[in-house]
Order: C-alpha cells, then sequence, then structure tokens
C-alpha cells in the first residue's frame, strides 16, 4: 500500500502562516511522542511544539493501555502548550478542546460523520477512529501540558489494534491526505485554545461546542467506576468541569460504554 511521508516543510510553512505553533518536528520512529514532549518540557520553558512520529512503538491511551500502528498509517502528533492562570478546576477541559478540534478537523477533510464520546474518544458509526491522551508535563501556575492524538487514516481491518477501531479509509473519506489532515488539526486546535485564552478560560463557549459534537449525551451508558462500581443510565450532559452526567451522578474517570447506537 502507497502511504506517503508528511510533509514537514508543508506543515512549517502552514504553522507559521498561523502564528500559533513555534515549531512542528516529524520523527521516523519513537517509543511516544507524548513521553518525548513531556521530557522536554519538564525542565524548560519551551511552549506551543507539535511532535509528530511516521511511527510510534510505544503509544499509551487512557488507564495505560498500549498500541502500535505501520508506519504512515496513522497520525500520531503530540502538542505542547502553555495554559497560563488557568484555574485547575478547568484545565481537564483541554483534552476535551482537542476532540472538538479533531472532529472538526476530519469533518472539514475527509467529510466523515465524526463524533465525540466521552470524554475524547472520536468516532464514526460507533468504532473509535481516534483517541486523545493529556498529561501534565509541568505543574504551576503556567502548567504546561501535553496532548496527544493517534487518528487511524490507512490501516486496513487486519491492521486494526481491537475489532471496535476504524480508520478513514474504512470509513469512505474523500481524502486521506495526512499532511492536510495534520495542518487541519494544528488550525483547530489553535484557535479554539486561541479563543478560549482570550476568554480567560470561560468554558461556555467550549462547552456549547463540545456538548454538540458529543454522541454520549442522551445515550444509554455503562460506566465501569474506579473501584469496580457499575453504574448506568442516560447520560444528561457535562457539567462545568467536563464530568460526565449520569442520572444524578458526575463521573471524572472510567470506562464508558454506549448500550445503543449513537446518532
Amino acid at each position: 500500500m502507497d502511504r506517503p511521508a508528511l510533509d514537514i516543510e508543508r506543515l512549517r510553512r502552514e504553522s507559521a502562516a498561523e502564528r500559533f505553533f513555534s515549531g512542528v518536528d516529524v520523527v521516523e520512529s519513537t517509543g511516544s511522542t507524548n513521553a518525548d514532549l513531556v521530557a522536554r518540557a519538564a525542565d524548560s520553558d519551551l511552549d506551543r511544539l507539535v511532535l509528530i512520529a511516521e511511527a510510534q512503538e510505544h503509544g499509551r491511551g487512557r488507564h495505560e493501555r498500549h498500541w502500535v500502528s505501520p508506519p504512515r498509517a496513522q497520525i500520531a502528533m503530540s502538542l505542547l502548550v502553555r495554559v497560563r492562570g488557568i484555574d485547575p478546576a478547568v484545565l481537564g477541559w483541554l483534552p476535551l478542546l482537542t476532540g472538538v478540534a479533531v472532529v472538526d478537523a476530519v469533518r472539514a477533510v475527509t467529510g466523515v460523520k465524526a463524533v465525540l464520546k466521552w470524554p475524547n474518544d472520536v468516532l464514526v458509526d460507533g468504532r473509535k477512529l481516534a483517541g486523545i491522551l493529556a498529561e501534565i508535563a509541568a505543574v504551576g501556575p503556567d502548567p504546561a501540558v501535553v496532548v496527544g492524538v493517534g487518528l487511524n487514516v490507512s490501516l486496513t481491518e487486519a491492521e486494526l489494534p481491537v475489532p471496535h477501531a476504524t480508520s478513514l479509509s474504512l470509513s469512505g473519506a474523500a481524502d486521506t491526505d495526512r499532511t492536510e489532515l495534520v495542518a487541519a488539526i494544528m488550525r483547530e486546535f489553535g484557535r479554539r485554545f486561541t479563543a478560549w485564552e482570550a476568554v480567560r478560560w470561560d468554558i461556555a463557549d467550549l462547552a456549547a461546542a463540545y456538548r454538540e459534537r458529543c454522541s454520549t449525551i442522551g445515550t444509554q451508558v455503562r460506566a465501569e467506576l474506579p473501584g469496580g462500581e457499575i453504574l448506568t443510565g442516560i447520560a444528561t450532559g457535562v457539567d462545568e468541569n467536563g464530568r460526565l452526567l449520569v442520572g444524578d451522578r458526575a463521573v471524572s474517570a472510567g470506562d464508558v460504554t454506549h448500550l445503543r447506537a449513537e446518532y
């Protein structure tokens, strides 16, 4: 299968034109782009960097799940940003913002009707297209956060990491140009982050955008909570801290399964 390399020069030109990210790097292979940027941010004042790997050997998802992908079949990218003066209570909205950016980029470039599953999985027809993982790289009044995105682009059925996953190719995408997709994700993330920062981290507009794209809201769900408790019910919304509301409970962590199809 022909899987072209990313066009790093084009990405750098587009990033310079947008004037949000200060640097974009592409490596042929690494263990984890998130781990690489976390290490770089820990003892420096680096900000607004993008790192992309053509192949990632030890990608990590939520709950320390690991995955690998064939070279150039996926977008494995991490974004490093410093969130200056934010209330720690709303810091959890950053990965949700990233989910909104990925959904909008996928829809714009490919025409695929992607949606969000709480908290920040990207689905197509109930199958997982992309996952997002945020990690604190440096604490303090201006915390540094690394947000990783793993997006399946040209994987075949045989190459999928799990049966409930999918890829853009399998979803009938009109365009699977990874360079265009990365550029679109960077644009959407930069636009959303800039708007959020401009309102001093008020979540009203961001929360409205997230809820509009979240297929979990209004769906019957099963949540496996830390400690083994199982909670079932209708997901009625997302609160001001980004927690999923199931009945009269706010869920901040755990595996959530949709018990009927997304619409």
